[in-house]
Parts: C-alpha cells; structure tokens; sequence
C-alpha cells in the first residue's frame, strides 16, 4: 500500500489546554487556528509522523482581558512567536489503542521532548465514504520551560497561575 497522507479536520477537532488559577479551579483554554498532518506506512499509526502547528494568536479563554493578556510579552509574545509547534519524533505502542508519542514541542524560541499518551480509534470510514481515524491525546508540561514565567503572589500564599499546563485534544484526521 505505502505511504498513507491524513489531514486534520479542524471542524471535528479541539486542541485545549488547563492551568490552575489562585491554586485551586482550572481554567481551560483552546487555540481556534491550528493545523496538523500525519504521514504513516500502510496506515499502520505506529508508524505515523505527526506534525502539528497552532496559531498563538487564536488562544481563546472565553475572556478578552486574559487572552490579550496571554498574547502579550508576559506570556507567548504573540508579536515575536507567531506560532506553536510539535512534531513527533516517535510512537510507541503500549496496548490495543494506546500509545505514547514522543516529539519536539516548541513554544515562542524554546523546543523540548515531551510525551502525549493517545488513544487510537482506528480507521472508520464517514457517511460521505471519507476515510478517518480519531484521536484522543493528553500530556502535560511545565509553562516556565517554555518561558512562560510570568506570575503573581497571592496574599494567602501561593500565586495566581499555576506552572503545570495539561494538554488535552480531541482530533479526527481525514485520508487525503
């Protein structure tokens, strides 16, 4: 069969994200503009190379004031770093449907390893016969690795926003 070319269905797709607020609620948050490929023999998804890019600029938050907050200097400096990237660099399997994807995620200049576990649905195939598979991906990173340091004491002790960001993505990507 060989190479088989999947593209991200944005209207069957969320990319989110939560981080404490003063300690104790999460607020969540999604980037709207993203775009995202996988490349794999045979269509067997262990040997897919997933590539994934956000556009910083449409972090919504369902709050004006603390999305151009997060879009300023203090946070991703939306003006100098006008996208988000990760790109795999390996998938492994560890049981039926699961898997862990290792990859470079960079965020304003700064790139890291992290892993995202994933849960694999396989291949379906749409009532208008396009074939799709389904993903379910989740991790989490320290926002300060990515120089995302910006923070405020709380008078109780403590600060305003915490330092661990857990991912969360919902994605169907569609045969081309």
């Amino acid at each position: 069969m060989g190479k088989s070319n999947w593209v991200i269905d944005p209207t069957h797709s969320e990319i989110g994200f939560k981080v404490k607020h003063m300690m104790f609620t999460n607020v969540s948050g999604k980037f709207t503009q993203f775009e995202a490929a996988i490349e794999n023999e045979d269509e067997a998804f262990a040997t897919s190379k997933i590539n994934f890019s956000a556009d910083v600029n449409s972090v919504d938050t369902a709050n004006a004031d603390r999305d151009n907050h997060l879009r300023g200097a203090d946070f991703f400096d939306v003006e100098k770093f006008a996208k988000l990237t990760f790109n795999s660099t390996s998938i492994l399997k560890v049981n039926e449907g699961e898997y862990k994807i290792n990859g470079d995620l960079t965020i304003k200049d700064v790139t890291k390893n992290i892993t995202l576990e994933a849960e694999y649905s396989g291949l379906m195939k749409d009532p208008w016969g396009n074939t799709k598979i389904g993903l379910s991906l989740n991790g989490k990173i320290n926002r300060k690795d990515f120089g995302l340091t910006w923070n405020a004491a709380l008078e109780t002790g403590g600060v305003l926003v915490g330092e661990d960001i857990k991912l969360a993505a919902e994605v169907q990507f569609v045969k081309q």
